[in-house]
């Protein structure tokens, strides 16, 4: 019997991957600050290596999460001490050649991890469908006010994220993948705003900002210029070249991935 743990398991994702693990037989042990409630529930904090420890014995293989704090190198070094396996929740980063200093830290975990000697996998979303709930507010008022409306984005369901993890966790053939996951299709944000709608029963429209305007809010918001800009260029060049769509999903799951109006159904609640 494996025995499985998983990070972040209070999380978007990883709560998901509870669940999609939890028929297959896997022994699941699950990581959390509070892990009252939770299957095999152990506290850990990864800003706190030495508590990972009690979680880490025993067991056979590690989904990882790691969430936005500083990048420790002795988290990963404890899970190459403990498990043979890991399958890393990471993101669509380029690999780095030799040498090449990382950009992310998305990309300096999964150096660490291939300094090791666990078998892995990379999970690389392009994108949560999650993120939309950024809309809410605005949706509640019946506008987005947003830049480029036009931009096509393929965003993925979180439960198509947990259920791939889990495949990758409880079958084989997985070493040394790394998966770019996407929806099914790219859809312009203004489309994206108006499905929600839909699904809600109301109209709901984009308003185009400009997209200087946008990055002074963004700055302010996300208290990181550099971040908004590289997000703004981002959608800017989607409105050109779609965001680029993988059948990944399909290919490990034998199914398509969900698509964006389902999400919108799902959540619909938390958009009123």
């Amino acid at each position: 019997m494996r025995k499985i743990l998983v990070t972040g398991a209070t999380g978007n994702i990883g709560g998901h991957v509870l669940a999609a693990l939890s028929g297959t037989g896997a022994d699941l042990r699950a990581l959390a600050r509070d892990p009252r409630g939770l299957p095999g529930g152990v506290a850990g904090d990864l800003s706190r290596p030495e508590t990972l420890v009690p979680a880490l014995r025993g067991v056979d293989r590690v989904f990882l999460v790691w969430p936005r704090i500083p990048v420790q190198q002795r988290v990963v070094e404890l899970i190459a001490e403990h498990a043979r396996q890991v399958v890393y929740l990471s993101t669509d980063v380029a690999d780095l050649a030799d040498g090449e200093p990382p950009v992310s830290f998305h990309q300096e975990i999964e150096r660490q991890i291939r300094g090791t000697g666990l078998d892995w996998t990379f999970l690389r979303p392009i994108d949560f469908a999650t993120n939309t709930l950024a809309w809410a507010p605005q949706i509640r008022r019946g506008v987005v006010e947003l830049p480029y409306g036009r931009a096509a984005r393929s965003l993925i369901h979180e439960r198509d994220i947990a259920e791939v993890a889990a495949h990758v966790l409880t079958t084989g053939g997985h070493e040394g993948g790394k998966y770019v996951l996407t929806g099914p299709e790219s859809i312009p944000q203004a489309e994206l705003v108006r499905t929600i709608g839909e699904v809600l029963g109301r109209e709901v429209r984009w308003a185009e900002l400009a997209p200087e305007v946008a990055l002074e809010r963004f700055t302010e918001a996300w208290g990181d210029r550099a971040f908004a800009e590289a997000r703004l260029a981002a959608w800017k060049s989607f409105v050109e070249t779609p965001e680029r769509v993988t059948g990944t999903v399909a290919r490990l799951l034998g199914r398509p991935a969900r698509d964006f109006r389902t999400w919108a159904a799902e959540h619909a609640e938390d958009f009123r």
